[in-house]
């Protein structure tokens, strides 16, 4: 009998240390699944706030355009369409450096990247290559450009269209044309171009 009753209790005291390891274990699981879980959390607030920031971003921080207009050539075509541009209400700095125009018609589309215009004395110099606007100053007081830090900066972007039209001249009475100016943000401002029907006896035109 003696024989029997210490048997018993080693295996009452075998399954007592084995629940004790199953019991241990299960805690460690759900320690580390709660770690995973508040760092999954974590990751997921911070991208979300990073897109929310980001989407802001691209919303708030836009360009608009105030006047454009054209020049006109002897030819009779716009060689040139200059846009006035000023930085969006509650914008932060736009860099227009960094943006770009997407040029659609009517001959063809392309992209141009800006060109900080050169000075030469009081003398602004425009010289824009076929894949480029040049950026100049209009009312620039600190002296910014390209860069659009205050609401009262007034910069001027000049598009070729001459080398962009397929003929040379540029754009010819009546034709049209669709211009995005996308900033550094992602932010867009779409601006249609269109052409009087008569460009006689003129030097420049709105468009």
């Amino acid at each position: 009998m003696k024989d029997t009753l210490e048997t018993r209790l080693d295996d009452r005291g075998q399954v007592g240390i084995g629940t004790l390891i199953v019991f241990i274990a299960m805690v460690l699981v759900a320690a580390i699944a709660a770690g995973v879980l508040i760092n999954t959390a974590g990751f997921l607030q911070s991208k979300s706030e990073q897109t929310g920031q980001d989407s802001s971003a691209q919303v708030s921080n836009c360009v608009q355009v105030v006047s454009t207009y054209g020049n006109v050539s002897d030819n009779q075509n716009v060689n040139f369409v200059n846009f006035t541009v000023m930085r969006g209400a509650g914008s932060d700095d736009i860099n227009l450096s960094e943006a770009t125009i997407q040029w659609t018609g009517p001959d063809n589309a392309t992209t141009l990247v800006g060109n900080n215009s050169s000075m030469d004395g009081n003398t602004v110099i425009i010289a824009p290559e076929d894949d480029e606007f040049a950026i100049s100053p209009i009312k620039d007081t600190d002296e910014s450009r390209p860069v659009l830090n205050s609401q009262d900066d007034r910069l001027r972007l000049t598009v070729p269209a001459y080398l962009i039209s397929d003929d040379g001249k540029g754009l010819m009475e009546g034709e049209t044309a669709e211009v995005t100016i996308t900033t550094q943000y992602g932010s867009t401002a779409v601006y249609q171009v269109s052409i009087p029907q008569s460009l006689a006896q003129k030097s420049a035109v709105t468009v």
